[in-house]
């Protein structure tokens, strides 16, 4: 339901008039582009990546960065001892997310006690939320049962977040979802921004990955602006105003005819994209993300 409300006139309005294919064109400067350097018209338009503009689940945003071969580091992720320093049900909801992702990013590379111990983590952040036992702890030997197998794994873990948030909405408590979806994709930005992106020799794909998420937190704002009654949600919703107004000074464009809009699934698919986004913008991204991260994870 929430991924439907997201879909406003306003981001239709963005993606429409950034994408457009009037014959007059609009003069930017591309400061970055994943087309054929030689010449746009010969990239691969079979071979399509895509872009998610809705909101998604942690395990969902994860796997969207895991495409970037990022390298193993656990040293980056929330330690599991940080797990009893969040006591209030805002830091527990935020922090599901947060592990969510590094629960993600963990599964990537096969690390089964690891994965284990973030998804035990996991289910005590979901007592303090109220959460049954029962959704988690099958999961959870189901993971141990399966540690192996990667498809399997991220099934357990995208339907245990999938049970968590409708167990959250039937008893009222979407703005706890939001939190978690929000402390979520704060994470795989963190990550991804750490370990994907090189500064002394960025990478377009990267940088396309990185700039796109303009989209999802157009989405997320918009998602989270449904719940002004918690004053967590506000407090942290006026921090996510302030980061998007870093992701407003670039664009992204579309050679003519490349762009195809899933308004299903909430995707776009190009084979590749033009940005005018700048180093500069990139590092003031990446240096809130790192302080927003920072607050969440060390409250």
């Amino acid at each position: 339901m929430y991924r439907a409300i997201c879909i406003v006139s306003i981001f239709i309005f963005f993606v429409v008039t950034s994408c457009s294919n009037k014959e007059e064109n609009i003069p930017f400067t591309s400061s970055f582009s994943t087309y054929n350097i030689d010449d746009p018209s010969k990239s691969d338009s079979s071979v399509k990546g895509e872009a998610h503009y809705g909101v998604l689940t942690p395990i969902e945003i994860c796997d969207i960065f895991g495409r970037l071969d990022i390298q193993y580091n656990n040293t980056i992720l929330n330690p599991v001892s940080n797990g009893d320093l969040y006591l209030t049900n805002a830091q527990a909801a935020i922090n599901t997310g947060v592990y969510g992702v590094d629960l993600g990013y963990l599964k990537l590379f096969g690390v089964g006690q690891e994965v284990i111990d973030y998804m035990v983590t996991i289910k005590n952040l979901s007592d303090k939320l109220g959460i049954p036992d029962d959704l988690l702890l099958a999961p959870i030997t189901q993971v141990q049962d399966n540690i192996g197998n990667t498809d399997t794994i991220t099934y357990l873990m995208q339907k245990a977040y999938n049970d968590i948030d409708q167990h959250l909405r039937q008893s009222g408590r979407e703005s706890t979802v939001g939190l978690i979806i929000m402390g979520g994709w704060i994470e795989a930005m963190y990550l991804a921004t750490q370990l994907a992106y090189d500064p002394l020799d960025p990478d377009a794909m990267v940088i396309q990955k990185i700039a796109e998420q303009k989209y999802t937190l157009t989405s997320l704002l918009s998602f989270l602006k449904n719940y002004y009654d918690d004053p967590v949600v506000v407090y942290y919703t006026k921090k996510l105003k302030y980061l998007k107004n870093y992701f407003d000074q670039y664009e992204i464009y579309f050679e003519k005819g490349d762009l195809e809009i899933d308004y299903g699934k909430q995707v776009l698919r190009s084979s590749g994209a033009n940005m005018t986004i700048t180093e500069d913008i990139l590092e003031q991204i990446i240096g809130y993300i790192h302080k927003l991260r920072s607050e969440v994870t060390f409250p």
